[in-house]
């Protein structure tokens, strides 16, 4: 059975330097009916279950470390006995949430995970925070792109451990080449494709 995609969304808060948002957050499912990789579970541990069911969790992936895309993670990897995988370069943003827990992987540049027969390769794209990272998926024809790509353009900077010319050099040097059609699955909001966010970059 070929990988689907699956998708949650969860609302909460985001709290960043003295200040705090309601937000929405996508929560993203890919696997089959056996097994599942979760992609920044967020804010409501029991609706990610849910989604989960009873198949096997073979990881979860944060795709950068602010706490509206990780607040959920530990509850939910004790409940399934996962791993939980960040890029080394957002420990400070993890810290902040989690000072006495370690995620079980660091994640680095052109490492990849595995689910249900389909390969997902860690693409290093810092901006957002610096440890951002999306998940290429080419035989899904999608890339999961966190905070690092909207359906309108680049993801926020000028917070904390952001920085805009950063981002955007990611985007046109990470996603932008990859195939016009690839379907970008974001971190809050509706999808779109590389090939229509290519002219707003």
């Amino acid at each position: 059975m070929t990988a689907r995609i699956e998708h949650v969304v969860t609302s909460g808060t985001f709290s960043l330097d003295g200040g705090t948002w309601d937000v929405d957050n996508n929560v993203w499912l890919v696997g089959d009916d056996h097994e599942v990789l979760v992609i920044d579970p967020a804010h409501d541990a029991d609706a990610v279950l849910e989604a989960i069911g009873g198949r096997v969790v073979t990881a979860l992936v944060c795709t950068h470390g602010h706490d509206d895309h990780i607040n959920a993670v530990v509850e939910v990897a004790d409940k399934v006995g996962a791993h939980i995988l960040i890029h080394a370069e957002d420990r400070a943003l993890w810290t902040v949430v989690y000072p006495d827990r370690e995620p079980d992987v660091w994640l680095t540049d052109g490492v990849t995970v595995e689910v249900a027969g389909t390969t997902l390769e860690v693409l290093s794209t810092p901006g957002h925070t610096y440890g951002s990272i999306c998940l290429y998926a080419p035989e899904l024809g999608a890339v999961f792109s966190g905070d690092t790509l909207f359906e309108g353009g680049p993801g926020a900077t000028g917070r904390s451990y952001s920085d805009f010319p950063t981002i955007v050099t990611s985007i046109r040097e990470r996603l932008l080449t990859l195939p016009p059609d690839t379907i970008v699955h974001t971190g809050h909001g509706p999808t779109t494709t590389i090939g229509a966010e290519a002219p707003r970059i």
